[in-house]
């Protein structure tokens, strides 16, 4: 088998937004850069060409423009506070330091540099159950959603004045650090083109592969304990080759890898209908207006389930049921309304920057994503009774375990608490107002 070798001054191995953004920074210092990336070119960005596109920023002109008076303070307390910290915690308690003093000069303002416009609405999500999560509106949505982000950077990347100093490889694996407690000295892996192996030596080698959620082994293997075991069923919204390997290779230099049970999982998925990678998964916004129903059809409770609150306890909570899915009701008005799903593929009027289709589809409702997926994906299921949509609950689970009446009660009583008003509406209702 041969090998081929490569020299540069830093490694990055990942070709996702972290490993453009690592590598613009190492080009304007004058560095040369091997960038290493096992997807092929054209998938070039990683996820985040794929993603919706939303950032957390502090004290932005964006939010004044809104009357959102914002601080790094208060971002800090509110981090701390929904963190919850262990007492040994050193530097993920740093990094949330950093993150909130910087995040607006070095990446609001440093992609605004670069062209990035971001949307005049901002999003209130992770707000907390009670008040431990963001007291304010802090995330900002990118104009042109994740596919933007990438095209511009990673068009910067490669017309860089500096760009002779960069070196690109695609459909390379890295499965190995080169080094010792001392340092580092390298990477070693495989060109999955050809099967020849390769190394590559610098001073500096950056990990800039994302997490583990890719793999849906290594999400059960480090599964958060307190939430019993892992649901049955796991759908991938990660990226395919998100797999864990650079995170192996550091652990056997004895580098820090930690909190990988502190996973970022979301309870509202449906499998994808046209999958880029084994148990692909498309990451639903849940509906506010719907109900939340469990296996049986009972409405999840005490505590009724809506998003932009706490996305952990979502999971959380499912988690606490004899069997670990759930079930959301709603009519058609509310999914023209409301059905959502997150990332770039499936907003093309935000991808696109189509405002005037984008203003449409908010205010009459995104008819065709409705349609498209009713049609392409089973466990999106309509009827025009509710009989009839039990019966077909039940047949695509493959048992009778949710019950008409069941359903029949939460719906009644759901209608009944919006019937009342404010302020004895149902809480559900009186969250999403």
């Amino acid at each position: 088998m041969n090998k081929n070798n490569y020299r540069s001054d830093v490694i990055i191995v990942g070709g996702g937004l972290a490993g453009i953004v690592t590598a613009l920074e190492l080009l304007d210092a004058g560095k040369s850069v091997l960038l290493v990336d096992r997807d092929r070119e054209s998938e070039f960005g990683g996820l985040a060409k794929w993603a919706f596109g939303g950032m957390f920023f502090v004290d932005t002109p964006h939010q004044r423009k809104n009357g959102i008076r914002d601080s790094v303070d208060l971002a800090q307390k509110d981090w701390f506070s929904y963190a919850a910290f262990d007492e040994a915690e050193f530097w993920g308690k740093k990094w949330a330091e950093q993150y909130v003093h910087f995040c607006t000069p070095h990446a609001y303002d440093w992609l605004r540099g670069y062209g990035l416009k971001f949307f005049r609405v901002l999003h209130w999500v992770e707000r907390g159950l009670e008040a431990d999560g963001n007291s304010v509106p802090r995330f900002h949505m990118v104009w042109g959603t994740g596919w933007e982000l990438v095209r511009i950077l990673s068009g910067h990347l490669l017309e860089h004045r500096n760009r002779h100093l960069l070196e690109l490889l695609f459909e390379h694996r890295v499965t190995e650090v080169l080094g010792d407690r001392e340092g580092v000295q390298g990477v070693r892996g495989t060109d999955e083109q050809t099967g020849e192996s390769f190394e590559a030596s610098a001073e500096v080698v950056v990990a800039a592969t994302g997490g583990i959620n890719g793999s849906i082994e290594k999400v059960r293997e480090n599964w958060y304990k307190p939430w019993g075991e892992p649901p049955e069923v796991i759908l991938n919204g990660s990226h395919g080759y998100a797999l864990g390997d650079l995170h192996e290779a550091v652990r056997q230099l004895d580098g820090n890898v930690v909190n990988l049970d502190k996973q970022w999982n979301y309870a509202a998925g449906i499998p994808h209908y046209s999958p880029r990678h084994p148990d692909h998964g498309l990451s639903l916004v849940p509906c506010k207006s719907a109900l939340w129903l469990n296996f049986e059809g009972k409405r999840m409770g005490p505590r009724p389930l809506v998003t932009a609150y706490d996305t952990r306890f979502l999971v959380e909570r499912i988690c606490q049921e004899p069997k670990k899915y759930s079930w959301q009701l709603l009519n058609r008005k509310i999914a023209l309304k409301e059905f959502a799903i997150s990332g770039s593929e499936h907003n093309e009027a935000m991808r696109d920057k189509k405002l005037i289709a984008f203003l449409k589809n908010v205010l009459f409702g995104n008819r065709a994503l409705v349609d498209k997926i009713l049609q392409n994906c089973p466990d999106m299921i309509a009827a025009d009774t509710l009989e009839e949509l039990v019966k077909k609950m039940n047949a695509l689970t493959g048992d009778k375990a949710v019950r008409l009446e069941n359903v029949r009660q939460a719906m009644q009583q759901y209608d009944a608490g919006i019937e009342q008003g404010p302020p004895y509406a149902d809480e559900q209702h009186r969250r999403i107002l």
